[in-house]
């Protein structure tokens, strides 16, 4: 089985992911933590899925809340994502540019995208919880390449067209 594991585990380092905070106002503050795993589900409802490895601290804080957001990360912003996955770094500082949403919640305001959501359902799934959340409002942030995880690093993705061939005289 610990081959199966170890196999498991470098197959997904190498499968590159976008980067998001998620986010959330509560009775204790703001409270957030970075997630790899954000994906789309449904446009009718409009919904989002995403994967926590518990349910204390941040990540219960934030599934408590009644919503939050999901901050889709810029390739600018790798400093918030490393801040946000350890649980000892400063967050929410104004070197971030966190602001508020007229509904209360923390948005980053310099994130390429910023989805309002609450929790539709959470799904027990061995050691992890499995997410899906209803999408209340998208707000459009800068126009920035996305911040990408893959082998353990936060990495740029340029957006460059890819080189063509031109096809040799034969």
């Amino acid at each position: 089985m610990t081959e199966s594991v170890d196999t498991f585990k470098h197959a997904f380092r190498h499968h590159p992911a976008g980067v998001a905070v998620i986010a959330a106002n509560t009775d204790e503050g703001p409270a957030g933590l970075t997630a790899s795993s954000v994906a789309s589900v449904s446009i009718s409802p409009l919904a989002l899925a995403f994967s926590v490895t518990k349910s204390g601290g941040s990540a219960g804080r934030v599934l408590a809340a009644d919503t939050f957001t999901v901050n889709l990360l810029g390739e600018r912003q790798a400093e918030v994502a490393e801040a946000f996955a350890r649980s000892e770094a400063p967050r929410f500082t104004p070197e971030q540019h966190w602001g508020t949403l007229p509904t209360g919640e923390p948005v980053l305001l310099e994130a390429p995208w910023g989805l309002r959501a609450r929790v539709l359902q959470i799904i027990p799934v061995g050691d992890s919880r499995l997410v899906a959340a209803e999408v209340l409002d998208v707000r459009r942030g800068p126009d920035v390449p996305p911040l990408v995880y893959h082998d353990r690093r936060f990495l740029t993705l340029r957006g460059e067209d890819a080189p063509r061939t031109t096809p040799t005289a034969a």
